[in-house]
């Protein structure tokens, strides 16, 4: 009877602890689950290849799976992100959106309705991978490749860089030059992963690449790291002012003012800058000796009251 009365007594807590297991395991960490299967298993990680995770009974991460890869893309370009999982039913993979927990997918099922989201995968694969068309700025950010396995959540992340490439031109916002002389222009095109093949001048609203009108226009591209376009115009005339604009594709254009003028004319527009700046500084000049004047008499009405 007594025997009986102690097991009575120890059910509840032996109940409690069972209920209270699974939930225990679940709040463990990725590194947690990590330790435990390499204690269990014994498995070597340098086995492993990289960007795999294994769903077996005792999956092992290698360190480079523990931390995310980045990707970068062009502003406009197609991002693809890569997931290898190895041994598990398709329906156990999903990739997420980190940004507002949007889950994009689920093995080959889409859940967007944005047509820019597709998964790529080959039947036999073990890769599955999430491609992003004509990339955006709002698209940069964390996401993840999420397997359910029997032992938990595994997952793999993936950091999209978004980048935008920058147009510049060599000089000050307006160049001026004489008849006769020649127009140098330089653009310099930064930050794009892939160069461009081509970049494209425009005078106001009309392309200059294709004009074949003009036999004193010649551009020429050298494509790199720093992308350089030079637009050269010889013995330009009068009709040859206006706004210069370089760009490619997927990148701010820059621009630049030209004015083409005669000899004299030149001079009388230096001296014109000249003029303006001599009457802006005089105008700062007598503005401050106003205030002082006013201030002193201000100064002179309230202490004479």
């Amino acid at each position: 009877m007594f025997e009986l009365r102690v097991i009575l007594l120890c059910l509840p807590s032996i109940l409690l602890a069972t209920t209270l297991e699974p939930d225990n395991k679940s709040i463990l960490t990725d590194s947690d689950w990590k330790k435990l299967w390499m204690e269990a298993g014994n498995i070597n990680p340098s086995s492993k290849t990289d960007n795999t995770i294994d769903s077996s009974d005792s999956p092992v991460f290698d360190d480079t799976e523990m931390m995310a890869h980045n990707t970068t893309v062009q502003l406009g370009g197609t991002a693809f992100l890569v997931c290898k999982v190895a041994g598990v039913d398709r329906n156990q993979i999903s990739w997420i959106r980190r940004r507002d927990w949007h889950i994009l997918s689920s093995g080959a099922q889409m859940y967007t309705n944005d047509e820019r989201f597709a998964i790529l995968h080959t039947p036999g694969s073990n890769t599955w991978t999430l491609q992003i068309k004509f990339v955006q700025r709002r698209d940069h950010g964390m996401y993840e490749c999420q397997v359910s396995t029997s032992t938990g959540i595994i997952s793999h992340f993936v950091n999209l860089q978004v980048v935008v490439p920058e147009a510049f031109i060599l000089g000050s916002g307006e160049l001026h030059v004489d008849m006769g002389s020649t127009i140098n222009l330089v653009c310099i095109i930064e930050k794009s992963p892939t160069p461009p093949q081509y970049v494209y001048w425009q005078k106001n609203d009309r392309m200059i690449n294709y004009d074949d009108s003009r036999r004193d226009i010649s551009i020429d591209t050298t494509p790199g790291p720093r992308t350089q376009s030079r637009l050269i115009i010889r013995e330009p005339q009068i009709s040859d002012s206006g706004n210069y604009t370089c760009s490619a594709s997927n990148t701010e254009p820059a621009s630049i003012y030209v004015f083409v003028s005669k000899g004299d004319n030149m001079a009388a527009i230096s001296r014109r800058k000249t003029s303006s700046s001599s009457q802006i500084t005089r105008l700062i000049g007598n503005l401050y000796v106003y205030s002082v004047l006013v201030n002193l008499l201000i100064f002179r009405l309230v202490f004479s009251t």
